[in-house]
């Protein structure tokens, strides 16, 4: 089911977008190749009904003001660094024959009997990759299924999804996107256990060869007064 929105284009910019915020509005701007950016405003209770269910390659309808309705994704939403509230909206218009190049979020599903059965730890490299195709092609999200990943010698790689030739994927089909490594073994929480401890010893020994530097030097400083005292 496609996501909806309606905006509506909006007088009130630069030092008096603040008149829009207390509104209750969204401020932002919608942009795209070949149209003029225009400067719009939503319900802010309308955003944050569907911003849940968005995805930085989700597809929206957009309605602005009484124009048909055109094909759109969320650029940028900029918040309050306080309050996270949105603040701010950037929206691009799409043409649906033409292609466009969107980072798609991967959705690492299912277990992987390795991190299960055999006490590895799971090791993801990616979060999203670079796809470029027609917008009607364009995912939501990608699956990536961990239960391939059996023993710590398996892998999954972008060539490993075998994902559609209508997605041309921009990264490297070799990458890895996920592997499990084994657990430490006990010689090796022994070392890590020996080195923080050696380490622990020399900030003690360095702090106190610096406290006895610190007590000769005010020791010497002492002496010297008194044998000035002493010629007088």
């Amino acid at each position: 089911m496609a996501l909806s929105l309606n905006v509506k284009t909006r007088e009130s910019i630069g030092k008096r977008v603040k008149d829009v915020r207390n509104a209750g509005d969204l401020p932002g701007v919608v942009y795209g190749q070949e149209i003029e950016p225009k400067h719009i405003a939503l319900a802010l209770r309308d955003f944050s009904k569907i911003s849940k269910k968005l995805g930085s390659s989700s597809l929206l309808d957009l309605t602005i003001d009484s124009e048909e309705p055109v094909k759109a994704l969320v650029q940028e939403v900029q918040v309050h660094p306080v309050t996270m509230v949105p603040i701010h909206i950037d929206l691009r218009q799409i043409k649906m024959g033409e292609k466009l190049t969107v980072d798609v979020p991967l959705s690492f599903v299912g277990e992987a009997p390795a991190v299960k059965e055999l006490s590895g730890t799971l090791m993801r490299a990616y979060d999203s990759l670079s796809i470029k195709c027609l917008p009607r092609h364009l995912p939501s999200e990608i699956e990536v299924d961990l239960s391939k990943l059996k023993t710590f010698d398996d892998d999954i790689t972008i060539a490993d999804l075998g994902l559609s030739q209508d997605l041309e994927v921009q990264n490297d089909l070799d990458s890895v996107l996920a592997s499990v490594t084994p657990p430490l073994t006990e010689d090796q929480l022994k070392k890590m256990e020996e080195g923080t401890t050696a380490d622990v010893d020399s900030v003690k020994v360095e702090g106190e060869e610096e406290k006895v530097e610190e007590g000769e030097e005010k020791k010497g400083e002492v002496t010297e007064e008194k044998k000035e005292e002493e010629k007088k």
